[in-house]
Order: C-alpha cells, then structure tokens, then sequence
C-alpha cells in the first residue's frame, strides 16, 4: 500500500471490534474520533443552524458541496475570507465533495437542493466526456466543464482539509457493462487528480466504484489504493442511489472491511441510523447525509425510540420533550411537544432549527456509542439493543 501524503493529516486504529473500529484522525483544523458523523453544508449551511450550534451535537466535521459553492459563490470569494473555515465560522474539520454527482444530475434541475435521488439531466444539458463532465449551470444555464484537475483546483480555494477526487457515479440499477466502464474511468480520473497541483496540508481521497458487485468494488478498491502517490483516504461511492439497501448492506458486509486498513474509510451520501450501524460493523470510518436535517424540516425527529412526527394530534397536549434522555437544547431546554407540535403546524422556523438541532446530536450519540461500545467489546450488544429500541420502541415512552 501507498502511504498517504497530504501533511499534518494521520490515521490511527485505537479499538478494533470484529470489523467494527474505533479511530481517529487528524487535520490542520481537527482531531476527528471515528466512527464519525459529518453534517451536511450544501451551501456553506447546515440548514437553519448556526455552526456554533451544529458544533454542539459533537461534530468535528462537517460537508461542503464543491458544485453549489462553485457556480455561488465562487471559489475565489470563498478564498477570499480564507476558505469555508472563515467564509462559514466552522472551526473544525471540513470535507468537500468534488461536485461530479450534481454536475450530472441536477444541471437541469432549476432550483434543485442537490440531494441524491434526483432524476438524471437531459443529455444536451450535461455530457461526460473522457476529460471530465460538461454541464450547463441549474442556477443560469451558464456553461461549465468539470475535469479531476479542475475540481481540485476549485477545492483547493474552498480550502477544505479534505477533498474528493472526481469520480463517475452510476445509477444503482446500471447494467454490469455500464458499471465496469464507469470503475475505469474513475480511476483514470483518479491518477489526474493525484497528479494535480494541490496545497500541501489537504488530504485527497479516493473513490471506489462497482455498485452492488462486490468483485467490482474489491477489485477497484486495491488498484485504487495501490497509486503513487497514495489517496489519504478511500470512501465508498455509488450507494444510496436507487439499488435496495438490502443490497448495499451486503455489499458492505462482502468487501467493506477489506479496503486497505491503514486509510479512513467513508461511506458517501447514506443515511439512516440504521444504515450507519449496518456501515460501522463493516468497517465504516465516516457517514455523511441529508436525511437527518430533511427530516427536520418535515417535522419528524429521529430518536432512540424511533421516528416522532410532530404533527400528530397525539401531541396536541403533551408536555414532555422529545426525548427525556436526549442531551440537545430542543430536550433540555424545556421546549414541549406541546409547544414544538404548535411551532411546526404555525409554520414558525423554530420547529425545523429545534428538530435540526434534536436530529444532529442524535445522530453524534449514536456514533460516540459506537465509539464507546467498539473500545469496550461490546459492539453487536450495542447495534442489535439499538436497533431494537428503534423499531420497536414507544414515541410515549
């Protein structure tokens, strides 16, 4: 294996449990305990909270989306305020995607968000050539082409401490042919973003492909950590993207735990809590998703006793919190279902920011007790008692 060579950035295995671990690493702007969970700031925001705020669910890392942040407002105005640490006021980690999933799928989508999900662009709209993506912008139509070298270029103003190479990313129901051609060319694609010019401290990762044939993802996983110069990380691209998660699951189960062991490993765009512990028990390092901000801002709030929807008449009058063993300032800061229920069906921002906020420090316990379980031993325990309460447990309770 290639060791990595971004500078200041280390990898270190603490607690290895099964295939569940416990790890941590380290940025210019954070130590990061893995397994972790990173909000996502499409736009330089994690939707409706402050970063202070996100900060308190116990995030060291967050996401930036490298498409959005190009077209607005511009990598060279995001370096101006020193790069998305000074432009947003987040003092930890940050990752940045390299933009080629919403290159190709939301370049005609006027006014999309940018989640995974969205229905492909016309072909005159968006075209993959081997130099990159060519797309026309959702925002004004604008032209733009997206090469491995240009989206390290742009990166590199965001000034993120990891970013992504650019990949080729199939959809989940893609026919064998189409997904073999889709690993080769990301790793062409992955040897030119190697190649690129980029800032000494900021770490690149690698993406795997091969979607639900774990063959495909163990092959390219191995010739992907076998470039020099080395990826610093290697993440798991292509899930989340129409395949049954049944599927994924499996995948991961056949092959996650064999990407090189001395690289994070990151899943990328999933997703449930369930899904996260699924990941952590095959070897996943790093999650990333929408969902539970999305979430919030439909009005469910996710819990250690499953899914709460807020504007269920149910809670009309119910003067508990959310969660009365959760740690977050929508629990404790005496703010009722009563009152939370009125907020949301009234309309009034505060629900989805309470919901945001409840939704966030949910997901940052349930991976700091993966953390914890993982050094104690005790990591199936955990998942499957977990697991449990979620499926089967009591929004009264």
């Amino acid at each position: 294996m290639t060791a990595p060579r971004a500078e200041g950035f280390a990898f270190k295995v603490l607690a290895q449990d099964g295939h569940a671990r416990a790890a941590e690493f380290t940025t210019p702007h954070a130590l990061v305990p893995t397994p972790t969970f990173m909000p996502v700031g499409t736009q330089g925001s994690v939707k409706t909270l402050t970063m202070d705020e996100v900060a308190s669910t116990g995030a060291k890392i967050v996401l930036g989306n490298t498409y959005h942040l190009w077209l607005r407002p511009g990598p060279e105005a995001v370096a101006a305020h020193g790069g998305l640490h000074g432009f947003t006021r987040w003092p930890f980690a940050m990752l940045t995607d390299s933009g080629g999933f919403q290159a190709f799928s939301l370049a005609a989508a006027l006014g999309a968000r940018g989640e995974k999900g969205a229905a492909p662009a016309p072909s005159n709209l968006v075209k993959r050539t081997e130099k990159g993506f060519i797309f026309r912008s959702h925002l004004d139509g604008s032209k733009h082409e997206l090469s491995p070298e240009e989206a390290v270029r742009v990166q590199g103003l965001l000034g993120a401490d990891i970013q992504m190479q650019l990949d080729v990313c199939p959809p989940g129901d893609a026919p064998r042919a189409q997904i073999e051609e889709a690993v080769r060319e990301t790793t062409r694609w992955a040897k030119r973003a190697l190649a690129a010019p980029r800032r000494g401290n900021q770490a690149l990762f690698g993406i795997i492909q091969g979607g639900t044939h774990p063959d495909l993802r163990r092959a390219h996983a191995a010739e992907l950590a076998a470039l020099d110069p080395g990826f610093d990380g290697l993440a798991l691209g292509g899930f989340s993207v129409g395949e049954p998660i049944e599927k994924m699951v499996e995948t991961l189960a056949e092959m996650a735990h064999e990407v090189d062991p001395e690289r994070p490993r990151y899943l990328m765009g999933v997703g449930t809590p369930f899904d996260l512990l699924a990941g952590i028990e095959h070897g996943i390092d790093m999650f990333d998703c929408v969902l539970p901000t999305r979430n919030a801002r439909n009005g469910q709030a996710l819990t250690r006793f499953g899914k709460v929807v807020i504007k269920q008449a149910r809670f009309k009058d119910d003067m508990r919190p959310l969660d009365a063993k959760c740690g977050c300032h929508a629990c404790t800061g005496g703010y009722t279902r009563s009152y939370l229920r009125h907020l949301y069906v009234a309309g009034e921002v505060l629900a989805l920011r309470l919901f945001s906020l409840h939704n966030l420090h949910f997901y940052g316990e349930l991976v700091a007790g993966a953390r914890e379980a993982i050094r104690e031993g005790r990591y199936q325990s955990y998942k499957r008692a977990l697991e449990d309460s979620m499926r089967h447990g009591n929004a009264d309770a």
